[in-house]
């Protein structure tokens, strides 16, 4: 494990905290990002915790040279939660970071400090399993708004997946699906990308709501790109708002967003209650919401991301009478969220990211199989 921040609080934070693991343990903490570089190969950590503003070199100048010299190595970019930083961080992930990190105004802040903990020991212990168990991260498209770029084919191939047959699959809903819901995590912006850009059909017709573990600031950013990929109107929800088919509503960061009935109309709810499975906003609560308006109707979707959140709405959606499609294991940057789907035995189809929107667009369209 590789530290790499100019602040030497942060640096002694993070440290101790992943000492403390008595899985991890941190071969070196420096200062700067060419300090990293100059040492990367004598390190040889499995992962990274690199800082964005930094003197000498900063992490998004690091990043690539860190990456030249160890392809694998996992980098988990860490910034504050500035418009700039934001912004960089998608750029990082364009880039070949695996993922980022918001870092707490103040560590003197007991629960944003704890926060931060647990968030990033969960990163490291997640991504750099799949390291150990040498499984190669799937390439991240491009997040630049550039539209025939994030529809461009990966350099590297992914490996082929291979289905499970251990996990029950159940028939799709009779249902036609009347609304679009998809959960997120780690990976989950890449993939997104991925998806919307490929969805324009069932967006034109339907509502598509998307609850992505995200900050804020970098919801908004998220919108932003979403919007440029998608060709549609992509917005950080509004309190209140009624929902219309033609729309991407994206959950805004630090609140969960629900879905209620008035009168004849769905319509947004937001608010700021305690995060669910650790996360705010959550996927459960936005799951969960979707059945008391469109009922049976409710099609959702598990992409990549830690933990089981989404599971547990995803079977209240089934039982409604509803369907749940997760990501598969090898496009997945975590199989965490999708795989406790799948494992639950809820999911109508566990699919590869590609083969998803083009499942999507034949359901909404009639096809039930």
């Amino acid at each position: 494990m590789m530290v790499v921040d100019d602040s030497v609080v942060i640096r002694g934070l993070i440290s101790r905290w992943i000492a403390s693991e008595p899985d991890m343990v941190v071969a070196v903490s420096l200062r700067t990002g060419l300090d990293a570089v100059n040492q990367i190969e004598r390190v040889n950590p499995d992962v990274a915790v690199l800082d964005i503003e930094m003197p000498e070199l900063d992490g998004i100048s690091a990043l690539p040279l860190l990456l030249a010299k160890k392809r694998n190595l996992i980098i988990i970019m860490a910034s504050t939660l500035t418009r700039r930083n934001a912004e960089i961080s998608f750029k990082a992930l364009s880039l070949g970071a695996s993922d980022y990190i918001p870092k707490p105004e103040s560590t003197r802040e007991p629960a944003a400090a704890e926060t931060f903990r647990h968030d990033l020991i969960q990163k490291i212990r997640y991504l750099g399993a799949k390291v150990r168990r040498n499984v190669p991260a799937s390439p991240s498209p491009s997040l630049a708004p550039v539209l025939d770029r994030a529809r461009e084919p990966v350099s590297r191939p992914a490996p082929a997946p291979v289905a499970n047959p251990q996990l029950l699959r159940r028939a799709f809903s009779s249902h036609a699906p009347r609304a679009l819901v998809i959960g997120s995590s780690t990976g989950g912006p890449q993939a997104l990308m991925t998806l919307v850009g490929e969805i324009g059909a069932v967006v034109d017709r339907f509502p598509v709501l998307i609850t992505q573990h995200m900050p804020p600031t970098f919801t908004t950013i998220l919108a932003e790109h979403l919007a440029r990929t998608s060709r549609r109107p992509v917005h950080e929800a509004i309190d209140g708002e009624i929902v219309k088919p033609g729309q991407i509503y994206l959950a805004p960061g630090g609140r969960h967003m629900r879905v209620v009935r008035q009168g004849t109309d769905a319509v947004i709810a937001l608010d700021d209650g305690p995060p669910v499975n650790f996360c705010k906003p959550a996927v459960d609560p936005l799951f969960s919401s979707a059945i008391d308006v469109w009922q049976g109707g409710v099609l959702a979707v598990v992409l990549t991301g830690m933990g089981s959140d989404g599971m547990r709405g995803g079977k209240e959606i089934v039982a409604a009478g509803g369907s749940v499609i997760a990501q598969d294991e090898a496009t997945s940057v975590v199989w965490g969220m999708p795989g406790a789907a799948a494992n639950a035995g809820i999911c109508a189809a566990v699919l590869p990211l590609g083969q998803i929107a083009p499942k999507l667009v034949r359901l909404f369209s009639g096809d039930r199989s």
